[in-house]
């Protein structure tokens, strides 16, 4: 029998913390994972095998129709044109929004890093704590001033919404990311004769990237996921998935497809996750970045 080497990696013991720790784990895991179960499970099966009430249950057979439907043919009230063209509303509304909320905020955080006269952290404070108020706030006047300005119920309108209400966050995290750059690197780029804007996209952004990948990925879930501000600013041509998604739900004629409901539900959060799954470790990365840093 062939004994392990000396100098080899010991095996890991089995102890009770861990057996717990693995033990808790997989309970919160399946805690999470048990209403995405539900969804696709539930979406794959005709309203026959629905009405047995076996909600756990794997279908007989796999139906896609109810997934074609919520794509190209569920109804929002009498308009019967699936979820498809919220799709690229949602598309057209937050890509354009994060890019722009992303470059602003790294320039506005670039530019806060480097002002610090006396007082700068306090009202650096007070700026950011607009960024804790509650939409609701905002919405009667934001309306007002949208309208007055002709861009209320448009598709430009609800990008500049989305952009000025995600600024306070993004310039947060990018100034708290620049302000622990040594000093020294500026300096010698001034001394080399570069201005801000060389400084900024020679140096500090490529810097930043890790922090870049962050603040996109929550950027675009926030704006994804939005409802609320969908719902008043982007106007009946522009309205994203999530709006359209309870349009659906919400509309019922003669019964309730639980199936097309829960393929619609996943069709709109399946981005999302699929930015998360495959770019996760980035974001992983670039929060480690940004608490070495800040």
């Amino acid at each position: 029998m062939n004994q392990p080497h000396p100098n080899g990696p010991k095996p890991a013991r089995i102890t009770a913390g861990r057996i717990g720790l693995y033990t808790f784990l997989v309970a919160a895991a399946l805690f999470f994972l048990l209403p995405l179960y539900t969804m696709v499970v539930t979406s794959l099966k005709s309203m026959d095998e629905i009405r047995l009430g076996q909600i756990f249950a794997l279908p007989a057979t796999l139906d896609f129709s109810a997934w074609v439907t919520a794509w190209s043919g569920a109804c929002m009230g009498t308009v019967c044109v699936g979820i498809r063209s919220g799709f690229w509303n949602s598309v057209a509304i937050t890509v354009p929004a994060v890019a722009i909320s992303v470059f602003i905020g790294a320039v506005n955080g670039y530019a806060l890093s480097l002002w610090r006269p006396r007082g700068a952290n306090a009202l650096f404070g007070l700026l950011m704590a607009g960024g804790l108020i509650p939409y609701q706030i905002f919405l009667y006047p934001m309306v007002r001033a949208m309208a007055n300005i002709g861009l209320y119920n448009s598709l430009a309108g609800i990008i500049i919404v989305h952009v000025i209400f995600g600024l306070p966050l993004v310039t947060l995290l990018f100034r708290n990311y620049f302000v622990s750059v040594p000093e020294e690197l500026c300096k010698a780029a001034r001394v080399d004769g570069a201005g801000f804007w060389r400084i900024f996209f020679e140096i500090m952004l490529p810097i930043a990237v890790p922090m870049v990948v962050v603040v996109s990925m929550l950027q675009f879930t926030g704006i994804w996921n939005d409802f609320l501000l969908g719902l008043v600013f982007a106007g009946r041509d522009n309205l994203p998935m999530t709006v359209q998604l309870n349009n659906i739900v919400n509309t019922t004629m003669g019964e309730r497809t639980y199936n097309v409901n829960m393929a619609a539900t996943i069709l709109t959060a399946i981005l999302p996750l699929a930015i998360y799954f495959l770019s996760g470790r980035w974001f992983v990365r670039g929060i480690a970045a940004g608490a070495v840093k800040g």
